[in-house]
């Protein structure tokens, strides 16, 4: 199935940021291939041809294998299109066919896209879309609008290849996932770590995530929802390691010291220099979390000042400027609302008052961290965190 000598349907797949790259282009590209070939794992009857800057999937356009290439982050959009002689007859065939079989309604209007990067070729782009264009035109009676088509029917032609395109879906976008390095995620179950570990996907990093059980306060049902999100999150990259950290022992000891107002401050502290110990094993140099500005009582700035004061990685925080509808919006996007909103317990919320520190203080965070005497109980944690593969 060679793309010069294909001959039928595929998936054009346009790329976004790499065009910016220049020099590392290459390694960009053959990390969005790879990302690529694990989205079409089991899908023997297509296969992934790149050429001058150009990627296809060849052999069927179908609704399944949209919905593989819909995530993949470093596309910026993607098309089903048909492959066809390098003829101005045989792309005006293509594209009456294309075209018959768009749903339109009353009214609407259409225009032809031509692109000629084979300058070899006779026909040059405006003639291109005057002749397909008309032959649609006649042969389905829509009218032409240049400026705001409700159709768009898209001709190319190429070095190796010629094809005509309808329906532009929008692809992942940023860049291929494992291309800027690798961070722990610190995943709960809630809406806003997950979005936070899409987004940071998004961006090229590749994640492990880190998330704190507490039987018996915390049930199976905690448990299986973090793993669902998480599982969600490994779609988009070549396996995800999900540590799950038993925290109970932690949050008891705590949860007996003179000062309740500071135990969500304690407990993320501790949470940072578990996942620290966590990611260090991995040869992981970055933590992740969900915190969104002034969210809730840990997440002003103050506290997020002395959350940061346990830290000695790099902390992201994507969301830090969003506001709770704009991650609800993602969410939904990405398909983990629905899990989220599952009703299960959260460790982060045991044993904590109704008016919790909201001006917190690094000095007396670490006289409470003394008093409750850990000793190794984080380097316990963390060894006994179980290691899940997805």
């Amino acid at each position: 199935m060679e793309l010069s000598s294909y001959r039928g349907p595929a998936v054009v797949l346009r790329i976004g940021e790499l065009f910016l790259k220049r020099g590392n282009r290459r390694s960009f590209e053959d990390a969005l291939e790879r990302n690529l070939r694990r989205a079409l794992a089991g899908r023997d009857d297509v296969r992934l041809a790149r050429a001058h800057g150009r990627m296809f999937v060849l052999g069927a356009a179908d609704e399944d294998l949209l919905a593989r290439l819909r995530w993949v982050f470093g596309l910026s959009s993607l098309s089903p299109a048909t492959l066809c002689d390098k003829r101005l007859d045989a792309l005006t065939a293509s594209a009456l066919e294309l075209s018959a079989a768009i749903a339109v309604r009353p009214g609407d209007r259409f225009r032809v896209v031509a692109r000629r990067a084979d300058k070899s070729f006779p026909a040059d782009s405006c003639e291109i879309g005057r002749v397909v264009g008309a032959a649609i035109a006649e042969r389905t009676g829509l009218a032409v609008d240049l400026e705001e088509p409700d159709v768009r029917v898209g001709v190319e032609v190429g070095p190796e290849w010629a094809f005509v395109w309808s329906g532009e879906r929008p692809g992942g976008g940023g860049l291929p996932v494992g291309i800027s390095g690798r961070a722990a995620l610190l995943l709960s179950g809630g809406i806003d770590s997950p979005v936070a570990g899409h987004l940071l996907q998004k961006r090229g990093l590749e994640l492990a995530c880190v998330y704190f059980h507490a039987p018996p306060y915390t049930g199976d049902g905690a448990r299986e929802k973090v793993i669902d999100l998480a599982r969600a999150l490994a779609a988009r990259q070549d396996g995800l390691l999900l540590f799950v950290v038993p925290f109970a022992r932690i949050q008891e000891r705590f949860r007996d010291g003179p000062d309740p107002s500071y135990l969500v401050l304690l407990y993320r502290r501790a949470m940072v220099r578990i996942a620290e110990r966590i990611a260090a094993a991995q040869k992981i140099g970055a933590l992740a979390t969900g915190e969104s500005l002034g969210q809730v009582a840990s997440q002003t700035l103050t506290n997020l000042g002395v959350i940061e004061d346990a830290a000695t990685m790099p902390i992201l925080r994507p969301l830090v400027g969003f506001d709770k509808a704009e991650t609800i919006e993602i969410a939904r996007r990405i398909g983990t609302y629905e899990v989220s909103i599952r009703a299960h317990e959260d460790c982060c919320t045991l044993f904590v008052p109704r008016h919790p520190q909201t001006k917190g203080s690094i000095a007396r965070a670490r006289r409470l961290e003394e008093e409750a005497a850990l000793g190794s109980a984080l380097d316990e944690a963390a060894t006994a965190a179980e290691r899940i593969v997805l």
